[in-house]
C-alpha cells in the first residue's frame, strides 16, 4: 500500500493491463511492471481494482464464494460482439434461416460438436469415420464411436428441451444420453457419484489439479446450479445471458458430479442455456472444435480461477473468446459454401430439374471425389423421409450423375466419372 501511495497509483486503477488483458499472477510475474513499481505492487493494483467483483451462489469446498468481474476489455466488448453477431447477424441470417440450408448447417454443427467434444474426452476415432457413422446411422463399433453417437443424441436432446427449465432430473437424463454404454460400469450412467467413488482432475503427469466437492454435497449443489441456470437474476443482480451460460458450464465442471462424462455434460448444458436465452446462432457453432485446438488454455482457465480467490473471470473471458472464434469459423464456412454455391449455380441456372437436396449432394460430390452416398445418409442429412431420399438419389442416377452398386444389403451411390462434364451436358441439353 505504501509503495502504491508513494508512486501515485491510487487513481485510474484497472483490472486489466494496458492491452486489456486480465492477467493471472503466473502471467504477470513474467512481465516488466510500469514505472518504478515492484511486481508485487503492480499485482496489488490489479487486486484492488478487482475487489468489487460480483459474488456467485457457487462456493468452493470450504464455503468460499466464486466471484467474477466484467472489465470493458475484453469481457464487455466480447459480450457486445457476441450479442450483435448472434442477434443481428444479417449477413448470415438469410443463409441460415432458409429451410434447406438451415437443416444442413444444423446437422453439420451437431455432428462436429459431437465428434470434437468426444475427442476432447479421449475418443480415438477419425472425423471422417465418425461423420460416416452418424450420416449413415450405422451402429457404433466400439466405445469411442459410442461416445460420439451418444454426444450427437445428447445435442439433439438439448434442442428438444431448450424451452424447458433445467432440473436435476433432466441433468441426470442428459448425462445418461452422453455416457450410456461407455463407462466401466453401466450403473454409473445417469446418476451422481457416490462416497466410495472419489475422483480427482489430474494433469498428464499425474499431478492433482482439482479436488471436486464431496459426493454428499452434490444433490444440494446440483439444485443450486439449476436454480442459477433458470434465473436471469442472481441474488438481485442481473447476469448477462451468455455469461450465465458460461458459468453453468463452469459450475458443472467444477462440481464434477459424475464418475465420468463431466466435460461433455458441462458443454452440452452451455448450449442449453445459451439457446434458451435466444442465442439462435449458437445452434450452428461448435465450441469444442475451438477448444480442441488449444486444450491447455481450456484447462488453464479453470486452474487460474481456482488459484486466484475463486475468480471465474478467467474462465468467462476464455469462453467469450472461444465463442467468437467459433462464430468466425461459421462465417468462413458459410462464405466458402456461398462461393462454391455461386460457381455451381452457374451450371444450374438454365434448368429447374434438381431440387435443393439434389443440388447439395451434387455440390458435395464435386468437392469430394470418390465419395459414396447412401439413402439413409441422404435422409439423415436433410431430415426427410426414406422415400423422399430414395427418390432424390434414383433421380440423379437416372440423369447419369450417379451410379449405384450394392455393398451387402445397402445400395451405395457413386458420382459419375468426370461429374462436372456430365453435369454441364445435362444442363445444356
Amino acid at each position: 500500500m505504501a509503495e502504491l501511495a508513494k508512486h501515485g497509483n491510487w487513481t485510474n486503477l484497472s483490472s486489466t493491463d494496458r492491452k486489456g488483458r486480465y492477467l493471472h499472477w503466473d502471467e504477470l510475474r513474467h512481465r516488466a511492471p510500469p514505472g518504478a513499481l515492484s511486481l508485487e505492487a503492480w499485482w496489488g493494483t490489479f487486486k484492488l481494482a478487482r475487489a468489487g467483483a460480483r459474488r456467485l451462489p457457487l462456493t468452493d469446498t470450504l464455503g468460499r464464494p466464486f466471484i467474477y468481474n466484467l472489465p470493458d476489455e475484453p469481457a464487455l466488448r466480447g459480450i457486445h460482439e457476441i450479442d450483435s453477431r448472434t442477434h443481428g447477424a444479417v449477413s448470415m441470417d438469410g443463409q441460415l434461416r432458409s429451410s434447406g440450408a438451415r437443416d444442413r448447417y444444423i446437422v453439420m454443427s451437431l455432428m462436429e460438436e459431437a465428434i470434437t467434444s468426444s475427442q476432447l474426452e479421449g475418443a480415438a476415432t477419425t472425423r471422417k469415420v465418425a461423420q460416416q457413422m452418424l450420416r449413415t446411422k450405422r451402429k457404433p463399433r466400439n466405445t469411442h464411436e459410442r461416445m460420439i453417437a451418444n454426444n450427437y443424441r445428447a445435442m439433439e436432446w438439448v434442442r428438444e428441451h431448450v424451452d424447458e427449465p433445467i432440473t436435476p432430473e433432466l441433468v441426470l437424463e442428459l448425462h445418461h444420453h452422453l455416457t450410456v454404454g461407455t463407462l466401466e460400469r453401466n450403473d454409473e450412467s445417469g446418476r451422481l457419484r457416490r462416497p466410495d467413488e472419489k475422483i480427482f482432475v489430474k494433469s498428464d503427469s499425474g499431478e492433482i489439479l482439482h479436488d471436486p466437492p464431496p459426493s454428499e454435497t452434490l444433490p444440494e449443489r446440483l439444485e443450486a446450479m439449476c436454480a442459477f441456470a433458470n434465473d436471469p437474476g442472481t441474488q438481485g443482480a442481473f447476469v448477462p445471458p451468455i455469461v450465465r451460460a458460461i458459468l453453468v458450464h463452469f459450475w458443472l465442471a467444477y462440481d464434477h458430479p459424475f464418475v465420468d462424462g463431466n466435460g461433455r455434460t458441462a458443454r452440452a448444458l452451455f448450449y442449453w442455456s445459451a439457446l434458451r436465452s435466444g442465442y439462435w446462432l449458437l445452434e450452428f457453432i461448435t465450441i469444442s472444435r475451438v477448444i480442441k485446438r488449444a486444450p491447455a488454455k481450456y484447462g488453464r482457465a479453470f486452474l487460474h480461477t481456482e488459484t486466484d480467490d475463486n475468480d471465474a473471470t478467467y474462465f468467462i473471458i476464455h469462453q467469450l473468446e472461444v465463442i467468437q472464434r467459433a462464430i468466425d469459423d461459421l462465417r468462413r464456412y458459410i462464405e466458402r459454401s456461398l462461393d462454391e454455391q455461386r460457381t455451381f449455380d452457374g451450371l444450374l441456372r438454365a434448368t429447374n430439374r434438381f431440387n435443393h437436396r439434389q443440388v447439395a449432394l451434387l455440390r458435395h460430390a464435386l468437392a469430394h471425389s470418390g465419395r459414396e452416398y447412401t439413402i439413409r445418409e441422404h435422409q439423415s442429412y436433410h431430415a426427410v423421409v426414406y422415400q423422399t431420399a430414395r427418390t432424390d438419389l434414383l433421380g440423379l442416377e437416372a440423369e447419369g450423375l450417379l451410379t449405384s452398386l450394392k455393398r451387402g444389403k445397402t445400395l451405395h451411390f457413386l458420382p459419375a466419372e468426370d461429374l462436372e462434364a456430365v453435369l454441364r451436358r445435362r444442363v445444356d441439353s
